[in-house]
């Protein structure tokens, strides 16, 4: 038998091999690289710049536990689009313009064209059109910032000649579709071709026979203890009720996501709202049901003692009723009672999925077909934080429903009342002092950018004299700002005390949905409506970038 001799082989052979190999390398090492940008590629969050981003300008590197910023995060009304607003409930409300009232006043004056002389106008007809018409004229003129939304009859004030005017309407730099409602007095006078016309309009809530009727509950359980306390009303326009499940047959249809509490308890607002948004996404994704705790644990870095507070209300900070028209979810407590009603009334038990470790993604879970996933967190942090289940692989699919959580609008109802109060014509400043001013290290001239003198000196620059000025700060003597007063006409959060004091609808409100028992007025709530009324301000002074050249973030930071 002939053997063959290798080096007889052909060059081009070799070649062929060769070739063949440095492709199939280039190949596998494409696919690695692919692989690797698949896994750590992150999409933009629509509603906020992006996942890591947001991540970096809230955690703390050293141990992933959010930061406690001077200013409230951004939530669903905020971050609302255009797009977002057309669909609204309120879509089909459409903003009273000058187009509209001079069509009405076309109408009017066809009706009255037989009328002779001013006879009908010697004494103020409250439900005359033309009445409102005139009011109409003169808030479009005077309030520039307000969006008008619809009017109920005048009625008659504590004057002949005056009358009280109830509207709706929403303020132009809140991009949410919620309505609020302002009421005030007007006095009228005969102006030329026998029209009314306006001679003075109080202020804010200042036309109190306009005010709608409230709803008493329980008016008896204050009377007897406390008679300065106001009797226990109810606001219509908030639906705070739990959601229930209906049937047992109803909850076994169901499918559930259940998050057991984790790390982030008692941790700041912001990892809080990042936290519960990664669950509710996930939730979407997997199309179930997502049940919730009311119950929240305020971090101590907003409590003047500095503890930590347990069993403090979600619906005290967001708006519950928004949320149920934007996702499916059942509260914690209704959900457990009717979980354990079925298992006790039935052989076979509910399927349960238990999940734990975060490192299970939903796309992993996206099939499961029992009936409740429960993702328990007993780790140690960070590991058992709810929003690491948004991580990785898993922000590609998961986008957090911003759109659904809106800041409580108990609280934007004082923030409403503020800047009604200013007549919505005020310009703000944003004065950031505490633990930083006294952190020379990070923000070495923060404490002297701060100092009353040098913000007489700087806002006289920007700020017109005696203009209105609202000072969002964190700094506790009140009296820190005297010498603006002879500059400004200066308001600071602790002037509308009253908004939130025992005689107050928030009061009577937030005493009603925590059964009967007081409510505190928090060191977060104080921050959310500084920072609220702040957004509102004319012209908007900050602390860093305006006030002072230190960083945001401390030195070296900008």
């Amino acid at each position: 038998m002939k053997e063959t001799n290798p080096a007889a082989d052909p060059i081009g052979q070799n070649l062929i091999k060769l070739t063949s190999n440095v492709c199939f390398s280039v190949f596998v090492f494409s696919v690695l690289i692919f692989t690797v940008i698949a896994i750590t590629y992150q999409p933009p969050d629509p509603w906020l710049e992006s996942a890591p981003a947001l991540t970096k300008l809230f955690t703390q590197t050293e141990n992933a536990t959010f930061k406690i910023d001077d200013t409230v995060a951004k939530t669903g009304e905020d971050l609302q689009t255009e797009t977002a607003r057309a669909v609204s409930p309120t879509a089909d409300i459409k903003p009273i313009t000058d187009e509209m009232i001079k069509k009405e006043e076309e109408e009017v004056s066809n009706m009255t064209l037989k009328s002779s002389g001013c006879e009908d106008l010697e004494v103020v007809n409250c439900s005359d059109p033309r009445v409102l018409i005139t009011v109409e004229k003169f808030n479009l003129r005077l309030f520039k910032s307000i969006v008008f939304l619809d009017y109920q009859t005048p009625v008659h004030g504590s004057k002949q000649d005056e009358c009280d005017v109830s509207w709706r309407f929403r303020n132009k730099k809140e991009k949410s579709w919620r309505k609020y409602r302002d009421f005030r007095r007007f006095k009228f006078a005969i102006g030329d071709n026998c029209s009314y016309k306006i001679v003075h309009a109080g202020g804010w809530h200042s036309g109190i026979n306009a005010r709608r009727m409230r709803i008493r509950v329980n008016s008896t359980r204050s009377g007897g203890k406390n008679p300065r306390v106001a009797p226990l009303v109810r606001d219509d326009e908030i639906n705070d009720t739990i959601p229930s499940l209906g049937s047992e047959t109803n909850f076994r249809k169901g499918k559930y996501l259940y998050y057991s509490r984790g790390g982030d308890y008692c941790k700041g607002m912001n990892q809080y709202m990042w936290s519960f948004l990664c669950g509710l996404g996930e939730a979407m994704y997997l199309n179930r049901t997502f049940v919730m705790d009311l119950s929240i644990c305020l971090a101590g870095n907003y409590n003047p003692d500095g503890k930590d507070q347990e069993g403090k209300d979600f619906r005290f900070y967001f708006d519950f009723e928004h949320l149920k028209e934007e996702a499916s979810i059942v509260e914690e407590g209704e959900f457990l009672r009717d979980w354990k009603k079925w298992d006790r009334s039935r052989k076979k038990k509910v399927p349960v999925k238990k999940v734990v470790t975060h490192k299970m993604t939903p796309m992993q879970l996206r099939k499961d077909k029992s009936t409740i996933i429960w993702r328990q967190f007993d780790g140690q942090e960070p590991e058992n934080y709810w929003y690491r289940v948004c991580e990785g692989q898993a922000a590609k699919y998961i986008q957090r429903p911003w759109y659904a959580l809106w800041k409580s609008k108990r609280l934007m109802n004082i923030v409403t009342d503020i800047s009604g109060r200013m007549d919505w014509d005020f310009d703000a400043v944003h004065v950031i002092r505490g633990e930083k001013a006294q952190n020379k290290e990070l923000w070495p001239h923060l404490d002297a950018d701060t100092s009353p003198d040098a913000l007489v000196a700087k806002l006289q620059g920007m700020i017109q004299p005696w203009r209105n000025l609202y000072i969002a700060t964190n700094e506790r003597f009140y009296n820190y700002f005297d010498k603006l007063r002879s500059h400004f006409k200066v308001h600071l959060i602790d002037d509308y005390k009253e908004l939130w004091g025992n005689t107050s609808d928030w009061y009577n409100e937030t005493t009603l949905l925590n059964n009967g028992r007081p409510v505190e007025f928090d060191g977060y709530m104080r921050v959310a409506v500084d920072t609220e009324v702040l957004y509102r301000g004319k012209t908007r002074v900050e602390t860093f970038y305006n006030l002072t050249s230190d960083c945001k973030d401390g030195i070296n930071t900008c």
